[in-house]
């Protein structure tokens, strides 16, 4: 071997590089150096106490309407006083775990005429959102409506408006919108460290049965204990199924698929940290691969998206995918790419990545400039870390608990929302878009400016 300093010519020295980099497997860059990560802390938000009490009800008292709950009371001065749900075994369960005295009902509407009744959350099934917010907020009540906001596109403008007419506090319960890793992603797109965003991804993976939507059929469900008229709302009549009501998500009656389940939570996302109001071409494809089980809506899906240019960015592209199949189990991630680096994008942690400058051990670059008759002498240089990772601390809440924080701030003081019903459009539509395109087989086109549908 040549001792480091002994004389040895740029075509030897890449020769002998490159036998090496290849008689040991390894790529010519893994021979280089790499530089050290560096990790910094995301704050822990402190949230200080409220002086007035805001007093609540929940409205669809499943999974997710009573996860809502328990974040919402984690968060000072607020009182579950009311519960609604067509399954009398969750009313049951409600005052089981919150109080025999709290109000219950099969009807949505008795909460609504309450006057202790402040704000109202909504964790029914995707077909019920729309009408139970707009009800809700021309009852005089703040809204907590679960994602998406809506079961069609064409639903929206109706509920826009409703908040509107109301002067009301409207969020959607995309609870990653208020995570502290949107917020740093944020910061730093904003601060050019990836230079101009030209490409985003985001990936979303499950592949256990609870996560595909296989839920228990809860005992003493019955046509008796059930109210299946009120289930039903406004969707086609049909005889009692309790796979129906307890796997709704499974039906294009009732949910939005994987699109609207969870696609939306990477469009509001990626919105919030790109300042982007949406795409204006949409298309997807998929299909059911894994779970055959009677279920409408694919288990794998992927979508394609056009973002066009801004005043918050420049035109780039966005790919989403949803594998109910993969081994990964629940993996979500958001990828921003620019010009200048990436960065990996969670609620809890954001990875930035920058662009390296060309090395001097690249074999490839050094032929070429060997071939060109180009002789650079080039010093070793001190390298910048490889990746920058910023995390939250070990005490963050979460951002479930923030996005609670955010709305009951809302109604506290009257103050806009991040998430209002606008910015839940413009997240909804794309995601509800991507069920249009794959069930029909067309590209959706789509004004984010207007919120319309174009021919």
């Amino acid at each position: 071997m040549t001792k480091p300093g002994a004389p040895l010519s740029r075509r030897r020295f890449v020769g002998a590089l490159a036998s090496g980099a290849l008689a040991t497997g390894a790529t010519p860059v893994a021979l280089s150096a790499r530089p050290q990560r560096e990790r910094h802390l995301l704050t822990t938000r402190r949230h200080q106490s409220a002086n007035d009490l805001i007093q609540i009800a929940v409205i669809g008292a499943g999974g997710m309407g009573m996860a809502d709950v328990d974040t919402a009371l984690r968060v000072p001065g607020v009182k579950l006083v009311a519960a609604a749900d067509c399954f009398d075994g969750r009313l049951e369960a409600a005052r089981g775990r919150h109080g025999r005295e709290i109000f219950t009902t099969r009807d949505y509407r008795e909460i609504l005429a309450r006057d202790d009744i402040d704000a109202v959350i909504v964790g029914t099934p995707d077909h019920w959102h729309k009408q139970i917010s707009v009800d809700a907020l021309l009852a005089g009540k703040a809204v907590y409506c679960e994602k998406p906001m809506v079961h069609s596109i064409e639903e929206g403008a109706e509920l826009v408006s409703a908040q509107e007419q109301s002067g009301k506090t409207f969020q959607v319960g995309s609870q990653g919108m208020s995570s502290l890793g949107n917020e740093k992603a944020k910061q730093l797109l904003e601060e050019g460290a990836i230079g101009e965003l030209n490409y985003a991804e985001g990936f979303w993976a499950r592949n256990d049965p609870i996560g595909a939507w296989q839920y228990e059929i809860p005992e003493g469900a019955s046509e008796e204990t059930v109210d299946w008229d009120m289930f039903l709302g406004s969707a086609p009549r049909r005889p009692y199924d309790p796979l129906r009501i307890f796997r709704w998500r499974n039906y294009r009656d009732y949910g939005t698929g994987v699109s609207g389940d969870l696609f939306v939570h990477l469009f509001s996302s990626l919105h919030f940290v790109a300042s982007s109001h949406g795409p204006r071409k949409i298309m997807a494809q998929g299909g059911l691969r894994y779970w055959k089980d009677g279920r409408e809506v694919p288990d794998v899906l992927l979508g394609m998206f056009d973002y066009p240019e801004s005043s918050g960015h420049p035109p780039f592209n966005l790919s989403l995918r949803v594998n109910f199949v993969d081994g990964t189990s629940g993996t979500t991630f958001l990828r921003l790419v620019g010009s200048e680096g990436a960065m990996d994008v969670t609620w809890t942690e954001v990875v930035l990545r920058k662009n390296k400058v060309v090395n001097p051990t690249d074999v490839f670059l050094q032929m070429k400039t060997d071939e060109m008759g180009t002789v650079v002498e080039e010093r070793a240089t001190m390298l910048p870390p490889a990746e920058t990772v910023y995390v939250a601390e070990d005490d963050y809440w979460g951002a479930h608990y923030d996005h609670f924080a955010n709305f009951f701030h809302g109604v506290r003081e009257g103050v806009p929302v991040a998430e209002d019903a606008v910015f839940g459009l413009r997240a909804a539509a794309p995601a509800l878009a991507c069920n249009d395109s794959y069930f029909d087989e067309k590209v959706v086109s789509w004004d984010p400016e207007t919120m319309e549908v174009r021919p």
